[in-house]
């Protein structure tokens, strides 16, 4: 945690903004998706409640939490109210272990008569250097919260798509895993700040069978190393949280609302949280393995050189400070981006049968994956150097 108790207070207050982080842009992501179905569907959308309705999310707020709670009258009571608890947890876990900025680093300075520092602040919540590892594990709890929340309502939709859930995690996860094998054979580790770092540069090179090419108006970007690992990740990502065309855990068409049925309130606005966790998330996997994290494109802007030209005459503390701000900055374009394709999905592609769900997963997804590793196995083997 730190050396001292400075540093220790400023890491527990960065993991606390990390996890505001997640929470406060969860109303905008309602927002925004109220308002793109609506003008997908020829609607206004929420446009009453102050300007461009951006207080209807406050009067949801407020909705969700003066609610009366209930309680299924033959339901389990540990295991229903600690459901919506453990559908946040991981997500907000699973965010803070990924680099959202450049680092941002301290001089020693003079403070109450004391000397502090120097130190290193990373722009995420810990770094084990197994990035990829403890995210996927961390982000596989997800399923126990939807079991826990099927079983402790003892209802029969909500044990369905309880049951309908871990069934889809289980199925998917197969395939997301094998898909990471061909990037993380290509960058040679599991740091998710070392893949950033691989991925600086102004333009695409690589070695095709001895000869290197260089591609100049490609960013050098993992997407492009390993395209198919990349769209099967993603689509996977897609069942991992439940959205549509993968959310048959709650087919309110079938199941009523599914795990949630019995859920009101402030526990059903936990649910919601937890799900948008995962979007994030997802997003921002996407942006590390595949659309150079928090770097820009075709430039070779690395946080040295921002610091140095950008802001060169400040402080060292409040120049690299504001460094930090401008890659976080871009890092959240790329991920809010992402969260649209995710919300532009939903309002395009229609729910798919389970039986077809399974199928995509067990018979499309997993071969793919699995030759997407043997081919980039086979690339490294005999062209990459």
């Amino acid at each position: 945690m730190g050396k001292d108790a400075f540093e220790i207070t400023l890491n527990i207050v960065k993991m606390i903004l990390i996890f505001l982080v997640m929470v406060q842009l969860v109303p905008v992501l309602v927002w925004a998706e109220r308002r793109v179905s609506g003008f997908m569907q020829n609607r206004f959308g929420p446009n009453r409640i102050g300007p461009l309705g951006l207080m209807q999310l406050l009067a949801d707020a407020v909705k969700f939490l003066f609610k009366e709670p209930f309680f299924p009258a033959k339901g389990v009571a540990a295991m229903y109210h600690a459901a919506p608890v453990m559908a946040l947890i991981p997500g907000a876990l699973a965010l803070a272990a990924i680099p959202l900025s450049s680092a941002v680093i301290v001089e020693p300075f003079q403070w109450l008569g004391r000397e502090f520092g120097p130190y290193t602040f990373l722009a995420q919540g810990y770094d084990f250097g197994v990035g990829i590892v403890m995210v996927l594990g961390i982000s596989s709890l997800g399923a126990y919260s939807l079991l826990m929340a099927g079983w402790g309502s003892s209802n029969k939709y909500s044990l369905l798509g309880a049951v309908r859930a871990s069934a889809q995690m289980i199925s998917y996860e197969l395939a997301l895993g094998l898909s990471l094998v061909g990037i993380l054979m290509i960058y040679g580790t599991f740091s998710f700040q070392e893949m950033i770092n691989q991925q600086l540069g102004q333009a695409l090179h690589f070695n095709a069978l001895g000869k290197e090419v260089v591609i100049s108006w490609l960013p050098n970007w993992g997407i492009f190393y390993n395209p198919l690992g990349a769209l099967i990740f993603f689509c996977a990502t897609f069942a991992e949280s439940n959205r549509l065309p993968f959310d048959l855990p709650e087919a309110e068409g079938e199941l009523v609302a599914g795990f949630h049925t019995e859920y009101g309130g402030f526990a059903l606005l936990m649910f919601y949280i937890g799900e948008y966790g995962h979007m994030m998330v997802a997003s921002a996997l996407v942006t590390v393995f595949y659309l150079g994290g928090y770097t820009m494109p075709f430039y070779e802007i690395t946080p040295a050189y921002v610091q140095q030209a950008w802001f060169g005459g400040m402080h060292p503390n409040w120049a690299s400070l504001l460094t930090g701000v401008v890659f976080a900055l871009v890092m959240l374009v790329k991920v809010m981006l992402l969260l649209w394709v995710f919300i532009w999905v939903r309002w395009t592609l229609p729910r798919f049968r389970y039986d077809h769900l399974m199928d995509l997963g067990w018979k499309t997804m997993l071969p793919w994956a699995l030759f997407n590793t043997i081919l980039t196995a086979a690339w490294i083997a005999f062209s990459w150097r």
